[in-house]
């Protein structure tokens, strides 16, 4: 079904134990849209680039399945830029440089051929451009997801919370719950949050799993054990992704199906670890997903007997 998705489509450096890169492709919607191609097509993609962006990753998103009409190309500009070095243990990293570049005036378009869109992912991006592609929709999508991050939370918390209000899905990480919450508890950050707007919460915890919540129940799925982890960036974005792509495929918001969704959002986020930026992600096969989700089932499938003597 008609998925649209914002988010930056930008040019990453990253370096990690395992080594570095110069300028990769990267970005919230490049992510997105890889990893939700894999279960709906077509993925209508919103964006900005400058003319420095390569024809030839843009022709890789459309092979894959994206609509690329809604990403502005701005001659003349260059395309945001984020540099950044993990340590060690991978889940702590140092921006090293961030160069808005023409996402400092970015204002979103929603094309005619984007309208009537039933599932909306909002990739990281500031409150003002999310809730401008909101208003510029003429019919409410049947699910509206919002990646955040605790930056927008220190110099935009109230329109964030006015973005709060028109969505059904925030996904955040453990840190930033606790940020927006004011909570310690994950348990008691969820219910704050959940009082701001969101039906659902989704609380990523990196390589310990991740948290579903609506105002009655709760579900944890747990992160795949991987040998080794080569570069973390995108694996959120991966997950939402993933996430969505599989709503959208099944048309299906319950939250039983939200719950399958977390493991095909993990599963994407997992290849998307095992190499630099996006090429885990480009040209992964049936199989390769199908093996991969069966691998988070095997890790949580067991039978157990309680016996009373």
């Amino acid at each position: 079904m008609s998925l649209l998705t914002v988010g930056t489509v930008a040019f990453d450096a990253i370096e990690t134990p395992f080594g570095k890169t110069d300028k990769i492709v990267g970005g919230a919607a490049t992510y997105i849209s890889l990893a939700a191609s894999y279960f709906n097509k077509p993925i209508n993609m919103v964006s900005v680039v400058g003319d420095d962006f390569p024809d030839d990753a843009l022709e890789n998103l459309r092979k894959h399945g994206a609509n690329t009409d809604g990403i502005q190309i701005r001659q003349g500009e260059k395309t945001f830029f984020w540099s950044g070095k993990y340590h060690n243990d991978m889940n702590t990293r140092d921006t090293l440089a961030t160069e808005l570049n023409v996402l400092a005036d970015f204002e979103p378009v929603v094309l005619d051929e984007y309208q009537n869109c039933e599932f909306l992912m909002l990739g990281n991006l500031t409150p003002a451009v999310q809730m401008s592609v909101i208003n510029q929709l003429k019919n409410r999508p049947k699910l509206v997801v919002l990646d955040t991050m605790n930056f927008w939370m220190d110099i935009a918390l109230e329109e964030l919370k006015a973005v709060l209000k028109k969505i059904d899905v925030l996904t955040i990480n453990d840190e930033e719950a606790r940020q927006l919450s004011g909570e310690f508890s994950l348990v008691k950050a969820a219910q704050v949050i959940l009082n701001m707007g969101p039906q659902y919460l989704v609380i990523k915890k990196g390589e310990h799993g991740a948290l579903l919540f609506n105002k009655e129940s709760v579900f944890f799925a747990p992160a795949l054990p991987l040998e080794e982890v080569f570069d973390p960036t995108g694996a959120g974005d991966s997950f939402a992704g993933g996430f969505i792509g599989y709503l959208a495929s099944t048309r299906d918001i319950s939250f039983d199906n939200m719950k399958r969704a977390i493991i095909f959002g993990s599963a994407m986020a997992s290849f998307c670890v095992e190499k630099f930026g996006t090429e885990r992600l480009i040209g992964l096969t049936q199989d390769e997903i199908d093996d991969r989700v069966q691998d988070f089932i095997d890790l949580v499938q067991f039978d157990i007997s309680l016996v009373n003597d």
